[in-house]
């Protein structure tokens, strides 16, 4: 390690882990930065004054992240976790890493095997071989090698390789993540607009927890700062558990709309999956509809461990004081619709 970086980190005894000092010497590098998690946790870094180097696969088209900090601080480089020389040369100098690269669905040779699995192990191998003090992997809750979702096993088996290669970095585990550029209570609302009715996937009982893409953001700043324990994966939800039906019926409020919920069997919603996933931007994927037959919601092990947002000194913002503002676009006048809270 360089002496700058020193001088940027605390080394606990015994403890190989850095904790950084979030101020204009330290430098992050961050994997995936550009996508909707990534601005958030961008703009969360830029107001403690750290100097940042965005890993993307196509800096060009980064340049909407530089206005979220001063002059040279935001700063898109090149490179593709299936590409480990990229990764390291992104890597080097830093004294933290953030890995956010993910992807919902396959497409080309970013599959899910790629990109969640092994990519993150070459983020994690680029962090130990340029010496890198912190790493902060987000990966989701629901990662588990034996889930019937391909989703769900390349992210576990993503978080199995980071703590082999890295044994000391945090992991967290979000639940769905909502805000105003999400593609959740966002793609709901749109429908809404348009279909008749609703469907409601398995009758819509599967259990989430939203947490607040600002509070997810907010806690990859505390894991960087050394408020999370080495090692440890934290389950990040926000303080209200939905079902899916519950979740359409929010929507439904926020948008002023009526709109009849239909159940749609599990099996019936992957026979559509199987056709709709053959679209280029697909509107549903079998292996989503896999997704849904599981709870998304944190655990009670980590609750009573306290590896959540509060365990992070992070109260969490509930969906009422977020949502209806930006879906206001999804009502039948627009910003001219008078929405009235329930009480």
């Amino acid at each position: 390690m360089s002496s700058c970086n020193a001088a940027r980190a605390n080394r606990t005894h015994g403890d190989t882990q850095l904790a950084i000092t979030l101020n204009n010497r330290a430098l992050i590098t961050i994997y995936g930065g550009s996508g909707f998690i990534g601005r958030n946790v961008v703009r969360a870094l830029a107001k403690t004054g750290a100097r940042m180097r965005v890993a993307v696969r196509r800096p060009e088209l980064a340049g909407h992240l530089q206005p979220l900090g001063g002059v040279g601080q935001i700063n898109p480089v090149q490179a593709n976790v299936r590409f480990p020389d990229s990764l390291l040369a992104a890597a080097e100098g830093a004294d933290a890493v953030v890995n956010l690269d993910g992807i919902l669905f396959p497409s080309g040779k970013q599959t899910f095997k790629a990109v969640q699995d092994e990519g993150a192990r070459h983020v994690a191998e680029a962090a130990r071989a340029a010496g890198v003090g912190r790493l902060v992997h987000v990966s989701a809750i629901g990662a588990d090698p034996e889930a019937a979702s391909a989703y769900a096993r390349s992210k576990a088996e993503g978080e199995a390789a980071v703590r082999e290669v890295f044994p000391d970095a945090v992991i967290l585990r979000p639940s769905i993540v909502f805000g105003p550029e999400d593609d959740f209570f966002n793609r709901f609302a749109a429908l809404a607009r348009i279909a008749p009715v609703l469907p409601l996937i398995g009758g819509g009982n599967t259990r989430f927890q939203p947490v607040f893409v600002g509070d997810a953001a907010k806690a990859v700043v505390a894991a960087l700062s050394g408020e999370a324990k080495p090692g440890t994966p934290y389950e990040l939800g926000g303080p209200e558990v939905l079902t899916m039906r519950q979740v359409m019926e929010r929507v439904l409020t926020y948008t002023m709309r009526k709109r009849p919920l239909v159940t749609v069997p599990f099996w019936l919603a992957k026979l559509k999956g199987a056709f709709l996933q053959l679209l280029p931007k697909p509107l549903l994927t079998v292996d989503q509809v896999r997704l849904l037959e599981s709870d998304n919601v944190v655990s009670e092990a980590a609750k009573r461990a306290r590896r959540t947002l509060e365990g992070l000194g992070i109260e969490p913002v509930a969906i009422a004081a977020i949502v209806p503002a930006y879906l206001e676009q999804f009502r039948p006048r627009g910003q001219f619709s008078v929405y009235r809270p329930q009480p």
